[in-house]
């Protein structure tokens, strides 16, 4: 027989957006109930960032020794370990893990279940033994790997993120299909790490991104021998030989075959939306995910949807944010909207690709007189010291000077974006950059010079001019 649980909050889902809601929620005293099928942490800790960031670190080490004789280090021929790059991708998540555990949040005070959840009706979720009968409830399922229909791979031992990351060999040569962040941040990784990389992308690589940022890193990249084909259809894939796979492509030149050793299909992320029962709850969705208004409520009044699974930007930091917006509204019944503009994104690719706001073409049909600063990386001495003098930061802005939009192309970028989504959150204006005083040597630096670029106008107009020299006239 069920047992019939009535807690404040059920949580379905113990990713980045259902812990934190979970956690909050508990430091208040808060009753609440955590259902997770899977591994606490969810895709992020175990399949996700986490691990890709750790293999990611692995190919930097790699680069830099192959990269110490233009600063006169020699460290000799580059040997890598494939199986002590497994440990240390797994000894990271091992780290983090405890964090994401059963027995930290058990010790929160919150109720974990490990099992599949499932709505009945609109008030009640059953979850193994037990019946939940919430005031409400956050689901918080994220997404898993899109596999497109490609004739032919299903005959093969294909790759995902959820599959990548438990390799103890090194693969000769790694196909890519998808061309997006995932999909060229594990291709220079690996290639690092000394595989032969092909990426085919069906339209453009990293194209979500600003076209003149984008090509920055992909210039890059292909330096590194990774072959990105682009425009360019998988048509069929099949085995070949004992181990190999064979992909048939077709693009404006005709058709062709590409020979490797394995496949990584990157092709975006899908809403884990099977098996929630939402038609029995009421609650809207589609193939992008639930659907939820700016308050990220769904259309049953006692359920929120939060992170990938709510569609839109899928990144952890968003799931937190969402979480965030949620917890205001169920705890404290404060409004709360989502405002997708003041969300800042990373591709961990070297060098890195960081945005945050309107891009330009966003920014002049919101704004319609804008303007687009820049300052290269070449220009800051701090990146001339360290020989990353690859990379750009665009900024936008509107006519009164306040930033709508920064993407920055180069090594930190990840790091400095963080400064500029803080500006953009609290509707700053360059004025208020123009105070601000960066330390030297740093490549901080770079943004502020862009910004102060705005002025530069100023300093030839004649009125301007004129005023100067009537100053001077009093000493």
């Amino acid at each position: 027989m069920s047992e019939t649980l009535r807690p404040d909050i059920c949580v379905i889902g113990a990713g980045s957006g259902g812990l934190t809601v979970a956690a909050a929620a508990a430091s208040f005293g808060v009753e609440v109930v955590l259902v997770e099928k899977g591994k606490m942490g969810g895709d992020c800790l175990n399949y996700g960032c986490v691990p890709s960031k750790a293999i990611i670190a692995a190919g930097k080490h790699a680069h830099a020794i192959e990269e110490a004789p233009s600063f006169g280090v020699s460290a000799g021929e580059v040997k890598v370990d494939y199986k002590k790059v497994h440990q240390h991708i797994h000894s990271v998540i091992g780290a983090i893990a405890p964090n994401d555990s059963v027995e930290r949040f058990t010790a929160l005070g919150v109720r974990v279940i490990q099992e599949s959840a499932a709505f009945t009706d609109r008030e009640t979720v059953i979850a193994g033994d037990y019946e939940i009968k919430a005031r409400r409830f956050v689901v918080a399922t994220g997404s898993s790997a899109f596999v497109p229909p490609i004739p032919g791979l299903d005959t093969v031992d294909y790759l995902t993120n959820e599959t990548l990351f438990d390799r103890t060999r090194k693969s000769r040569h790694l196909i890519v299909i998808g061309g997006g962040p995932i999909g060229m941040e594990m291709a220079q990784a690996h290639r690092r790490l000394g595989s032969e990389v092909t990426v085919i992308e069906g339209l453009k690589a990293l194209g979500k991104d600003d076209p003149e940022l984008a090509a920055i890193v992909l210039r890059r990249i292909r330096a590194e021998g990774i072959e990105i084909l682009e425009g360019a259809k998988v048509t069929a894939v099949e085995k070949r030989g004992k181990t190999g796979v064979r992909v048939t492509v077709e693009s404006e030149d005709g058709e062709a075959r590409i020979d490797g050793t394995e496949i990584l299909v990157a092709t975006g992320r899908k809403a884990n939306v099977e098996g929630l029962g939402l038609d029995e709850a009421g609650i809207k969705y589609e193939r992008g995910g639930i659907k939820v208004g700016a308050n990220l409520r769904t259309s049953n009044q006692r359920v929120y949807a939060i992170g990938d699974v709510a569609g839109g930007l899928q990144f952890t930091h968003v799931a937190g944010y969402h979480a965030g917006l949620v917890v205001q509204q169920i705890l404290f019944r404060l409004p709360a909207k989502e405002n997708r503009d003041i969300i800042p994104w990373a591709t961990f690719t070297d060098p890195e690709l960081a945005h945050v706001g309107l891009n330009e073409e966003a920014a002049r049909k919101r704004a319609g007189d804008i303007h687009v600063l820049r300052w290269p990386y070449d220009e800051n001495d701090r990146a001339q010291a360290e020989g990353k003098t690859d990379g750009l930061i665009k900024m936008v802005t509107d006519k009164k000077g306040r930033i709508l939009g920064v993407s920055i192309a180069g090594a930190g970028a990840g790091e400095m974006i963080n400064m500029w989504a803080l500006a953009i959150a609290n509707k700053m204006k360059l004025s208020d950059v123009r105070g601000f005083v960066p330390a030297y040597p740093t490549m901080g630096e770079i943004g502020k010079r862009a910004a102060i670029t705005y002025y530069a106008p100023i300093t030839r107009k004649p009125f301007v001019r004129k005023l100067i020299t009537f100053l001077r006239r009093f000493g």
